[in-house]
């Protein structure tokens, strides 16, 4: 195979590779890397060898996601505040031509499920990744990561039971998502509580995510009276003098709104949405996570 051939079959395979790998790891440039080294592997291979390129690098690809996750793991790095996922716009390319197939990515790259993949062990969300996101079979999957059909089994069970528990009920049609965000952040920006708190669940909450490197709760917001003061709160605070501006984004598998200040991103917000209520209210704030949104 020559190497315009080799590059030719690696760039068919990145959207696949780069959804493996975001899932596996919550962060852009972190699964950006693991696609970079997965495309070192694969140009220095002996691809004689190599007989389903597919399998070959996506095989890579897991491993050196799981490796990355390991060492994120035993680093311990505190963060300041609540987590969220680095936002990514959606786009699955010609790799997914159903439309169901469509929504189950969606899904198990929405903010939500990828909170309750960082609660996983790297193999463990490496098997979710691969059977719920991408529906490999579990003795493919077995053959990817070096392990027995049984064993691999037992941890997508695990994992499936985890997630289950943990995952909120949702709504992902994405006209209505969008339609409530706007409405949502008229109402906050025109400090109108009565039209928030018709929005919210009584039980919704709000996570926001700053790193420590903008204004954002340390902590997570419950109930709809909370939630509701603190954006009230928090819209009263902004300064007059800044050009506020909204762009509808798609990320994640849903609607989202960049709201920009002066015409740089300063946070980005994006809503779960079940019985036509608002449940949970995601806002990422922290710079490092939206500087790459300003491009898109």
């Amino acid at each position: 195979m020559t190497a315009d051939l080799a590059t030719d079959v690696f760039e068919e395979h990145r959207s696949l590779l780069m959804g493996v790998a975001y899932r596996m790891l919550g962060r852009v440039a972190d699964a950006e890397d693991v696609v970079q080294d997965a495309w070192l592997r694969w140009y220095h291979a002996d691809r004689t060898e190599i007989r389903e390129a597919r399998a070959y690098l996506v095989r890579v690809t897991t491993r050196l996601a799981i490796d990355r996750l390991r060492q994120v793991q035993s680093r311990g790095e505190a963060y300041v505040g609540p987590w969220l996922p680095e936002p990514c716009r959606t786009d699955f390319g010609d790799t997914v031509p159903d439309s169901a197939d469509r929504a189950v990515l969606a899904d198990t790259v929405s903010l939500a499920v990828l909170v309750v993949l960082e609660s996983l062990s790297p193999l463990e969300r490496a098997v979710f990744v691969l059977r719920e996101a991408f529906g490999y079979p579990y003795a493919e999957i077995a053959t990817l990561l070096d392990r027995g059909e049984p064993a691999v089994r037992q941890l997508a069970g695990r994992a499936r039971r985890h997630v289950a528990e943990r995952r909120p009920r949702y709504e992902v049609e994405p006209a209505r998502r969008r339609e409530l965000t706007e409405r949502f952040l008229a109402a906050a920006a025109e400090g109108d509580l009565a039209g928030l708190m018709c929005l919210l669940a009584p039980d919704v909450r709000l996570v926001g995510d700053s790193g420590g490197k903008a204004k954002a709760p340390v902590r997570t917001l419950h109930t709809a009276d909370k939630v509701g003061r603190f954006l009230i709160g928090a819209a009263r605070k902004l300064p007059s003098a800044l050009s506020m501006s909204f762009r509808p984004l798609e990320v994640n598998g849903g609607a989202a709104l960049l709201v920009l200040a002066d015409d740089k991103p300063d946070s980005l917000v994006q809503l779960d949405i079940a019985d036509g209520r608002i449940t949970a209210v995601y806002i990422v704030r922290n710079p490092d996570k939206l500087r790459h949104l300003a491009d898109d």
